[in-house]
């Protein structure tokens, strides 16, 4: 999310517990402060220990500190470390459009206004809670238990292709694919104001907003790496055009952030485009249409195509010259 929601895990629901106190060693001076803990606290990621140094978990000489931090010699850090608590994420009968499935993934086309994975506001109908009834225990545990066999999500509004692991194996090989940014993902999509160009790259890093947390953001300081290619479709009636986009990295609303940055936002976009649409729309016009990987168990490169949805076909339909 996000994707419209953060990237949560069973990390981001937690009690108080444990406080951790730590002196700075010489060695360590001059590290910024989310470094630091994630060095002692391997098995936390560096975004969930910056978001306890967001939540006030962390406290240095007797003052909350901040990420960026740079440590001294001596600090003395105050680390409170949370204990999860478990959440109940139960089976649910929701049909699924089943694009491909066998015993290590299944792609599934995903519909509008439903959430990939659970979080909060969002605890049942999401595709979790399906896959769960679906799948039954066939899934890969490696994201805990409200991810599970989750790889990669598309937006709450964004619908498309998507893959899901059913076991660790399938998991590790699709994230593996994931980080060397060889997995196809093509969207489509219907954006404000005509190109002059048939196509392009916009190569901006993304981080979160500098003021509202909720959003993100080209974010030159403190983002990271985020890569789009487009591709002109066809210049549309009303000033809005229908393009292709090619991911090479995946970063939370890139596309939507990377194309309201050249002025083309997503029409129906009301985070980062005009808050108005003329059309009756659920969020932005965007589609995951085509998915292709290397099958974790045969290494044979496997391509799908989730077909428009019925919306974004009338839209079309509509702004056809």
């Amino acid at each position: 999310m996000n994707n419209d929601m953060l990237d949560l895990n069973t990390e981001d629901f937690i009690s108080e517990d444990e406080i951790s106190l730590l002196v700075v060693e010489p060695q360590y001076e001059g590290m910024r402060l989310d470094k630091y803990l994630t060095k002692l606290n391997e098995s936390m990621s560096r975004s969930y220990i910056q978001k306890l140094i967001k939540d006030d978990h962390v406290v240095i000489n007797g003052k909350p500190a901040k990420s960026n931090y740079k440590l001294s010699a001596q600090d003395e850090i105050e680390f409170n470390i949370p204990t999860p608590v478990s959440i109940d994420i139960l089976p649910e009968d929701i049909p699924l459009s089943i694009l491909y499935e066998d015993n290590d993934l299944i792609v599934i086309d995903k519909p509008k206004n439903m959430v990939v994975h659970p979080a909060p506001g969002y605890y049942s109908g999401t595709i979790v809670n399906a896959l769960m009834y679906h799948c039954k225990d066939n899934l890969s545990g490696i994201n805990g238990v409200l991810r599970p066999g989750i790889v990669h999500r598309i937006d709450k509004n964004t619908t498309g292709a998507i893959v899901i692991c059913k076991n660790d194996m399938a998991h590790n090989s699709l994230a593996a694919q994931l980080k060397d940014h060889s997995i196809t993902r093509k969207y489509n999509a219907i954006v404000y104001n005509h190109f002059n160009n048939e196509e392009g790259l916009v190569d901006a890093p993304i981080g979160r907003h500098p003021i509202d947390r909720k959003k993100m953001a080209i974010n030159y300081k403190n983002g990271r790496e985020a890569i789009t290619h487009y591709h002109v479709i066809q210049n549309l009636d009303q000033n809005f055009a229908h393009i292709e986009c090619q991911l090479e990295t995946g970063r939370t609303h890139q596309i939507r952030v990377h194309l309201t940055s050249i002025n083309h936002p997503l029409l129906g976009d009301d985070v980062y485009g005009p808050a108005k649409s003329k059309f009756n729309l659920e969020g932005q016009t965007l589609h995951a249409r085509i998915l292709g990987f290397k099958h974790p168990s045969t290494g044979e490169y496997m391509e799908f195509k989730a077909p428009l949805p019925d919306y974004f076909k009338s839209i079309l339909n509509i702004l056809t010259v």
